[in-house]
């Protein structure tokens, strides 16, 4: 069974900006990943089609693909786990999100769904504005 992962992407202003670090770490380290202190337990489900959904601003804006884990130790042998993340942000229709620590397991239906090819013209609103005509149900 698929499951998601939700994190905060904390300094990024947009999904543009994200986008802009994670190139130049791709281009500065030959892969992208996404270190974290917790090692999930559940990485066969993550990697069974999984996604890391960012929030950015206060809202879910962006997922990447799950596509690996692998573990680095520092000099004081402190275990980091690398979640390594396909290249590809995919936007999804901005929801609301408080903030958290760390990252949460995030089920399959309650995931944000990709914003669509008849959604283009909504890529150019703001993710507040967006959020808000869909909890008014113009979009």
């Amino acid at each position: 069974m698929t499951l998601h992962m939700i994190k905060l992407s904390v300094g990024s202003e947009s999904v543009e900006s994200l986008a802009g670090w994670q190139q130049e770490r791709l281009r500065n380290h030959g892969r992208l990943w996404h270190g974290t202190r917790m090692t999930p337990r559940r990485q066969d489900e993550l990697l069974d089609g999984g996604s890391i959904c960012w929030v950015i601003k206060g809202y879910v804006q962006a997922r990447q693909r799950l596509v690996g884990f692998d573990f680095q130790e520092d000099a004081e042998d402190n275990r980091t786990t690398m979640l390594l993340l396909d290249p590809e942000l995919v936007k999804v229709e901005p929801r609301r999100h408080r903030p958290f620590q760390g990252w949460r397991y995030l089920e399959p239906e309650r995931a944000p769904r990709d914003l669509g090819q008849g959604e283009a013209a909504g890529r150019d609103l703001p993710p507040e504005m967006l959020a808000e005509l869909r909890d008014l149900g113009l979009l």
